[in-house]
């Protein structure tokens, strides 16, 4: 069976359902909104099933349009790539990608990204570090480093990705021994798990004002120089942790975490892809880029 025509009715389709809004969509890809609305309407008559659900509140998808969404939003960067290959006609990336990525950033962001690239380019070897410590991307002979918090003044290249917020949590056996916390003050009588980034003061920011925190300081009852140990600690019910939302997501889903102080978070860190290039980068580090910001974006939503 041919294919080829529906890439257009794909692309049209993974622009409605991220914008959740046909006039938005037709604005971007520059049709009127009745093309739009044919696009898909052909596309779910060809595979006989419906993408999109409309309602009075706006449209939402299927679960067929999920798994749809998932392969074909990439689509777009995928062509935008190959025509950027094809203008440059330059060879196909080969040899070593260095670069060091913070554990938070591991399994739902960058593996899946370097998973993708690496199908697209097969002659690269990804090289990866893995710390939560900030190398230097000429000393330590890295390409590409992901860095969470202020960027430092220096020659590299730093594109933003978004951002990741910590929140507090413990384990439930934990809480049933030492009892839920109700307000910030109450965690003075807590165990404290400290990861390397954090120091004895805590600023406990209400989730919908982050400009008036609350400083507190608290003498650790355990040190560790990971986020996976520290994440550990905490499932062993070892104590409280403030720790990045993002790597806890699954176990506050399956129930082995808590989320303490709901209504508290902890910093709000900026994330970037930082690369040593100076002038046009490599084609391989540009996609790399396009998927990782995908995956930052994926992993964000999985927790709101």
């Amino acid at each position: 069976m041919n294919n080829l025509k529906l890439l257009p009715w794909l692309l049209t389709f993974a622009e409605v359902a991220q914008r959740k809004s046909f006039t938005q969509a037709a604005k971007q890809l520059g049709l009127s909104k009745s093309a739009v609305s044919q696009q898909i309407k052909r596309l779910e008559q060809h595979l006989g099933q419906q993408l999109l659900s409309r309602h009075t509140r706006g449209m939402s998808l299927t679960g067929t349009g999920e798994k749809l969404l998932g392969r074909c939003e990439l689509l777009q960067a995928q062509v935008d790539l190959a025509l950027e290959e094809v203008n440059s006609s330059k060879e196909a990336p080969s040899g070593t990608f260095a670069l060091t990525i913070p554990h938070s950033c591991e399994r739902d962001i960058v593996i899946p990204a370097l998973n993708q690239l690496c199908s697209e380019f097969p002659k690269i070897e990804p090289k990866i570090l893995v710390t939560d410590e900030a190398k230097d991307l000429i000393k330590d002979k890295l390409d590409v480093a992901i860095y969470g918090g202020k960027l430092k003044d220096s020659n590299y290249r730093a594109l933003p990705l978004g951002s990741m917020r910590e929140v507090f949590c413990a384990a439930p056996g934990y809480i049933s021994q030492k009892g839920l916390p109700e307000r910030p003050e109450d965690m003075a009588a807590h165990r404290w798990i400290s990861p390397p980034w954090q120091g004895s003061n805590i600023t406990f920011y209400p989730n919908h004002d982050l400009g008036r925190g609350i400083s507190m300081t608290f003498d650790a009852f355990a040190h560790t120089n990971t986020l996976p140990s520290a994440l550990e600690m905490a499932l062993q019910n070892m104590g409280i942790a403030l720790l990045p939302e993002v790597a806890l997501q699954s176990h506050i889903r399956e129930g082995r975490l808590i989320r303490v102080l709901p209504a508290y978070q902890g910093a709000q860190w900026d994330f970037h892809l930082v690369h040593r290039f100076q002038g046009e980068k490599p084609v391989h580090i540009t996609r790399f880029y396009q998927l990782v910001r995908h995956f930052f974006d994926k992993a964000h939503l999985a927790v709101n």
